[in-house]
């Protein structure tokens, strides 16, 4: 993985330049979106490859018991912790980061590598850390929306921060040059079968990329404010000649 790092960071560069190169956008979004022509082909090219992928995923959701797979999850959830504890400190969040070892710890040994949550049941707190929240709270809060091939939604930001993770992700140190795309590719699956339940909605939207776009910039704006996001200004869609309502009226 480490000495494919400069392939992977110069695709993310291309896609940047090819979007700002500029393509036809319908610009339902052109503040938080102004690349949408460009991430409207990557997202019929991702959902072109769903179309390969989600049949293998119902087969597991189907074949597989659901214990299993949260079995499966939780192994996954807890291999990323060691990321989650590195930006926590990088963000000065050090009580929280002495809870994420404490999991880390107790789900890697009690919960056998973390098939089960121990954790959790005795109540230990989840947190959910990247470089990409690191580099918001240091001030790198506005990154326009980046539809990545295969990887999904994102932003400059959150992409240039998933490579920089993924480089010293406990998985990519141990395996490096040894299967480490079937553990990705099984990660992918599982991951995938997690958001089955979700395929109906995203199907009967009037535009599914909007939707899901919206989404995912609410979700993220979410975990970046962890939980508490700032409320919108809704005066600034008013405009300046709106006159303001007054409650004492009875309009």
């Amino acid at each position: 993985m480490h000495d494919r790092l400069p392939i992977i960071a110069a695709v993310l560069i291309s896609l940047l330049l090819s979007a700002c190169a500029g393509t036809q956008s319908r610009h339902t979004d052109p503040k938080n979106d102004p690349w949408e022509g460009f991430n409207r082909k990557v997202y019929a090219f991702n959902d072109g490859l769903d179309k390969i992928v989600r049949p293998v995923a119902v087969g597991y959701d189907k074949i597989m018991p659901d214990p299993f797979q949260r079995g499966v999850g939780n192994f996954f959830r807890n291999l990323d912790a060691p990321v989650t504890l590195v930006n926590q400190l990088l963000q000065g969040k050090v009580t929280q980061g002495a809870d994420t070892f404490g999991r880390f710890l107790v789900n890697s040994t009690v919960g056998l590598l973390g098939f089960f949550d121990v954790a959790t049941k005795i109540g230990m707190p989840f947190y959910d850390e990247d470089l990409g929240q690191t580099l918001a709270t240091w001030g790198y809060k506005n990154s326009r929306y980046l539809m990545l091939p295969v990887f999904g939604p994102s932003t400059p930001r959150d992409g240039f921060g998933r490579l920089v993770d993924s480089y010293y992700h406990p998985v990519t140190r141990a395996i490096h040059g040894r299967n480490e795309w079937g553990y990705w590719i099984v990660r992918g699956i599982d991951r995938r079968a997690r958001y089955l339940s979700q395929d109906a909605e995203l199907q009967q939207a009037y535009d599914p990329y909007v939707l899901l776009r919206d989404v995912w910039l609410q979700n993220r704006q979410y975990q970046i404010y962890d939980g508490d996001p700032p409320l919108t200004n809704y005066d600034l869609y008013l405009g300046e000649d709106q006159p303001a309502i007054n409650p004492d009226s009875g309009n």
